[in-house]
């Protein structure tokens, strides 16, 4: 991809946004983003209801999930050259406008056939809608003034997992699948009209910027057999062959694409930013705490509904507890991060997220609510502040042209944590139950996978602490 000088500053046009519009860029962001996280995980609870609705069996219609993450993964890494091609304001309206168009074609399915392609373009949409927002976000707000939008566009990263599988059992519940789609609707109409009114289009660099078909096609497959391949760890249906045949051909297309990069003068995603040691740090540090995101959810949905038996409802009330926590933490991450550093607060910060992941072997039936709810409403806290921070870091020493290939490689980067999180939790579940000779999971089998996240999670701190002790000044500086 075409690139400009890194010292190409701020264009007027870009500096010169109404106060008022920079407060409202991160709601805006965060909204898409909100969107985004939901659907990932909202559809869970209402396959037994929609599986009847469209005479198929749940264990089928989770193809509705595989495909919206597959379609996810497939398409984040071209966001960053629309963006740059075609105008960041425009793509991300037509990325908004896809996402909500095809929740309506979800809605009025009346087959898995028709689901599952819905599905798919609303995996596009979502894919161009988060990243392009954030490129928008990134360079219209100041970097001193970046950690807190970024402390606001943390929270529906983090409370869309925690409130999709209660919502989606509420909404089965008392009205139908359909307004599990159907929600999207206000939503995305909301914010195409902020997006027109609040955004301005980002100037363009006068470049080609042509598309990087191979490198495209090769990360394309990369991350589809890497997604695939980490959501089959977590299903007993898939052979250990073709789980294993998908993570080796994910690996082969992914040093393909490397060799490639190398050779390719406009590469589809930028290997050379892992050259700038903050963003290197993020990716690699930051992606072992990301585990916890989608794993945490997942076990403690398990264990509040297999291991304790109570209701996928009023599980997720409990853990509703977690995302309180994360927007309590809006409020103090900046003085927090000013006052102690990037790397202190990462490298401790990471070690009572992980003691939170981990504490959570503790609980039994007789376990109070009041108790579960503390500690979720703790391990929200510390989880929010550390994704805050390693998303404010990675852009810290970014510069504005290189904004676009940066968030395109940073979504990347963070769905496929997310994803190998889930694999990993469920990896160990049924290596546990296999230890036990078992065939239904146990309290214990949770338990194992508790520690496992929170060991890898505790293990980013070791990363962390080995960056440099300045590392994210530039974000303090006006």
């Amino acid at each position: 991809m075409s690139t400009p000088s890194p010292n190409t500053p701020l264009s007027a046009s870009t500096s010169a946004v109404s106060p008022q519009a920079r407060r409202v860029l991160p709601f805006i962001v965060g909204c898409a983003l909100f969107m985004q996280m939901l659907d990932s995980t909202v559809v869970t609870t209402a396959l037994p209801t929609m599986a009847l609705a469209l005479d198929s069996d749940p264990v089928s219609l989770n193809i509705a999930i595989t495909s919206y993450l597959l379609s996810l993964a497939v398409f984040v890494p071209i966001s960053g050259w629309a963006a740059d091609r075609y105008g960041a304001r425009k793509v991300f309206m037509i990325a908004i406008g896809i996402f909500t168009l095809s929740s309506l074609a979800c809605a009025l399915s009346a087959t898995l056939l028709h689901l599952v392609l819905s599905r798919i373009a609303q995996g596009m949409g979502g894919a161009m809608m988060v990243p392009v927002g954030r490129i928008i976000l990134l360079r219209t707000i100041p970097k001193h003034d970046l950690l807190r939008a970024m402390a606001f566009l943390s929270m529906p990263a983090l409370i869309g997992p925690l409130i999709g599988p209660p919502l989606g059992g509420f909404l089965v519940t008392y009205a139908s699948w359909h307004w599990i789609f159907l929600i999207n609707l206000p939503i995305g109409l909301f914010g195409i009209w902020m997006v027109r009114r609040y955004v301005i289009e980002l100037p363009s660099d006068g470049l080609r910027h042509p598309l990087d078909f191979v490198g495209f096609l090769l990360s394309a497959l990369c991350m589809a057999c890497l997604m695939g391949g980490f959501e089959a760890l977590g299903t007993s249906q898939a052979s250990w062959a073709l789980t294993a045949g998908l993570i080796a051909t994910g690996v082969t297309t992914g040093a393909l694409y490397y060799w490639h990069s190398k050779r390719c003068p406009h590469p589809i995603l930028d290997l050379t930013l892992l050259n700038i040691p903050t963003f290197r740090a993020s990716m690699l540090a930051g992606n072992l705490c990301r585990f916890t995101i989608g794993s945490s959810p997942f076990l403690m949905a398990i264990l509040l509904q297999v291991g304790f038996g109570l209701s996928a409802l009023s599980a997720g009330m409990i853990t509703f507890a977690g995302a309180i926590g994360s927007m309590a933490m809006k409020f103090v991450a900046p003085p927090i991060l000013r006052r102690w550093g990037y790397r202190k607060v990462l490298t401790i910060n990471g070690i009572l997220t992980a003691a939170c992941t981990v504490l959570c072997i503790v609980f039994t039936p007789a376990t109070p609510v009041l108790v579960i709810s503390g500690v979720l409403l703790l391990g929200g806290f510390f989880r929010s502040l550390q994704f805050t921070a390693v998303n404010t870091l990675t852009f810290a020493d970014v510069s504005h042209a290189g904004m676009s290939r940066a968030s395109s490689f940073a979504a990347m980067g963070q769905q496929l944590g997310v994803s190998m999180g889930v694999g990993v939790a469920a990896c160990t579940l049924n290596i546990s139950m296999s230890w036990r000779h078992a065939s239904e999971l146990a309290t214990s089998d949770v338990t194992a996978g508790f520690i496992v996240i929170g060991l890898i999670c505790a293990s980013a701190s070791l990363l962390f602490w080995r960056m440099d002790p300045l590392a994210g000044e530039s974000l303090h500086r006006r």
